[in-house]
């Protein structure tokens, strides 16, 4: 099968050995497993990450979004059929879906959305995944909770933000405040539900105030979260929440002491890295997804359909991700 892969970590992407293709031989699904053809994929700030700063024991095939059709099934899966189009993010200690086939666990994977193309399902997994997890596990707001509340999400406008702006305006009752600094990312910001936007390249307290809340209740930091730490310290309500995804190179947790501020870290690979008892939450999360989905309540958040799935297409959507200007999610279909 066909597959794009890296085996030297941190080269420039001007350099095509960065991602090239290579021919893998098909993968033969164990017991929990579904062989999936692919049909389209997203690039998420981890496959950057990991092509940057991890080097491999050999090729390896990055990518974890994906969509496709069902070709074979392990011994132990009941739940699906050869020809189900399904839709996930799999697991990042296995072999990624910048390839033609790819294994994933039963436990984490739905039918995908009926109402979407490929392209626009693929945009969602791993996002929807993460701003679930932040909202409902994490943070542990109950679905049509938050009454009275006020949410700030930094850095609103990218894949995980654009969903989670989603969820938390429909699904709860929540006050939602995004991020951004670029008008157009604002305007989309608001389209997908925000109540609220501010410039996150300019103060954010006096922004807030002018709104009326000069003090939230929860704030979801997706991106700099070393940059804007001090501001969430002073911005968060004493007893407040506060949650992050990406990789501060420190972060000093007594500042939050005083106001008993708690902290939350999410990764959506947990559950599937550690085999957790409830794995398959992952599974059932996105199948409610689908479904609200093909109701109408959420929407894609794809930014940007790079092309075909090929070295030169991936690398310019890593190039892209490394900017951290993308808007949305950055996809590609087929072969």
């Amino acid at each position: 099968m066909k597959a794009i892969v890296y085996d030297k970590a941190g080269l420039p992407l001007s350099d095509p050995a960065s991602l090239y293709e290579a021919n893998l031989p098909t993968p033969v699904p164990g017991d929990n497993d579904l062989l999936v053809h692919i049909s389209a994929i997203a690039a998420n700030p981890v496959d950057a990450k990991l092509r940057s700063a991890v080097q491999p024991a050999g090729p390896r095939t990055l990518g974890w979004d994906g969509v496709g059709t069902i070709e074979a099934v392990g011994a132990a899966v009941a739940d699906f059929r050869i020809g189900d189009v399904v839709w996930f993010s799999g697991d990042i200690t296995r072999p990624g879906t910048y390839a033609e086939y790819t294994l994933v666990d039963h436990r984490i994977v739905s039918r995908a959305p009926i109402s979407l193309s490929a392209p626009q399902a693929a945009a969602m997994p791993l996002t929807t995944i993460t701003a679930w997890e932040l909202l409902f596990d994490r943070l542990r707001i109950p679905e049509q909770g938050g009454e009275g509340e006020s949410l700030l999400v930094i850095g609103a406008g990218g894949g995980v933000g654009s969903i989670l702006v989603q969820l938390a305006a429909k699904l709860t009752r929540l006050t939602v405040i995004g991020t951004a600094s670029r008008p157009e990312t604002q305007a989309w910001i608001r389209e997908l539900g925000a109540h609220a936007v501010v410039d996150h390249a300019q103060p954010l307290q006096p922004q807030l105030a002018a709104l009326g809340h000069p003090v939230v209740d929860h704030v979801i930091s997706l991106t700099h979260t070393e940059q804007y730490y001090g501001q969430i310290v002073e911005l968060l309500k004493p007893q407040g929440q506060f949650a992050l995804i990406d990789d501060p190179a420190t972060l000093d947790a007594m500042p939050l002491k005083r106001k008993s501020i708690s902290l939350h870290w999410e990764f959506m690979f947990t559950r599937s890295m550690y085999r957790t008892i409830d794995m398959s939450k992952q599974q059932a999360l996105l199948a409610r997804v689908a479904a609200l989905i093909d109701e109408g309540v959420l929407r894609t958040t794809l930014g940007e359909h790079i092309g075909v799935i090929n070295a030169e297409n991936l690398r310019r959507a890593h190039e892209l991700l490394d900017s951290h200007r993308a808007r949305g999610k950055l996809v590609l279909s087929g072969f």
